[in-house]
């Protein structure tokens, strides 16, 4: 697992290619460490589009059996009608916000999370602003809320490749967009890759994370979890309020395959478990210790990146 850390002004250059090499550099820890030749990869939302080019430049240079698997989650590749590109994304606009933050060096975590609440201003903004201000009562506790106001920067670098990526929805097209210097052809990318969005995500719309699923070559498996952008992954197994819609086909129509999708009680974790453990082989007990094969912990977790502000 690759927990990014809260970048400042002095990594304002990392850009899409910066975060690529990191993942590759991660495969290769893991593989020198484990033995195997092979990585499962799944990435999240910003982190499953950097993973999709990843799989793009592994493709393009002849490369990709080094991907066992490959799940991405709440991702969109197609912004043709993405609730984020298709609300904020314009050639001006993009042009604006990525002045900003180059003047800045990165791009405030609090902007980002100012954004993702005004597509949904009832339930983000004017619910608070009643039930807190006008009523004067105080918010209930809500875990997930909390974790998500702890907000994180992007790197001026990483904001403008990727507003340039949803201005020009260049993952759409072959050769659109580069990694690490290879041409992104996601029509390449022929791993068995699992999906998952969420049925009332207001920043990744399931509809337009479904168009995956025509974008990329392989065996897909695509599944619409309850919830949201959050709670749509954050839904462990056990929870009696949880169901998903999963169909062994899919339709270039997302509605087509919404009628033919069978509905699921609990969360999807299980099913992902056993997806991936058909496609990861035997296993194996886990190391009595963290690294192996040369490589040591630089630190006890979770590292000293936390202490950043």
């Amino acid at each position: 697992m690759i927990s990014w850390r809260n970048p400042d002004a002095r990594h304002a250059a990392w850009d899409f290619s910066t975060y690529g090499q990191a993942i590759l550099d991660a495969m290769d820890a893991a593989a020198r460490i484990t033995g195997s030749s092979q990585t499962a990869l799944m990435g999240t939302c910003s982190g499953g589009v950097l993973t999709a080019m990843v799989a793009g430049h592994l493709a393009h240079i002849g490369e990709q059996d080094r991907i066992a698997a490959l799940t991405l989650m709440v991702t969109v590749l197609d912004q043709a009608r993405a609730g984020l590109a298709g609300a904020v994304i314009s050639e001006r606009t993009a042009r604006v916000a990525a002045a900003t933050s180059r003047a800045r060096g990165y791009l405030d975590g609090r902007s980002l999370a100012e954004v993702f609440a005004w597509l949904r201003p009832n339930d983000l903004i004017w619910n608070y602003w009643v039930n807190n201000y006008l009523l004067g009562r105080k918010p209930p506790p809500f875990d997930i809320l909390f974790w998500n106001a702890d907000t994180t920067r992007m790197t001026a670098g990483l904001h403008r490749d990727f507003l340039r990526l949803g201005a020009a929805n260049a993952l759409a097209q072959a050769g659109g967009v580069t990694m690490l210097g290879s041409p992104v052809d996601l029509a390449a990318v022929d791993r068995e890759t699992y999906l998952v969005a969420g049925i009332t995500d207001h920043i990744c719309p399931w509809q337009s994370c479904y168009q995956s699923t025509q974008m990329l070559s392989g065996r897909r498996r695509f599944v619409l979890s309850t919830s949201g952008h959050i709670a749509a992954m954050v839904n462990p197994p056990g929870n009696e309020k949880a169901s998903y819609q999963v169909a062994e086909k899919c339709p270039a129509d997302p509605e087509q395959w919404l009628q033919r999708a069978e509905t699921c009680s609990g969360s999807w974790w299980p099913d992902y478990a056993a997806w991936l453990g058909e496609r990861c082989g035997e296993e194996w007990d886990a190391p009595p210790e963290p690294g192996g094969a040369g490589l040591t912990p630089l630190c006890d977790a979770p590292g000293t990146y936390v202490y950043d502000r």
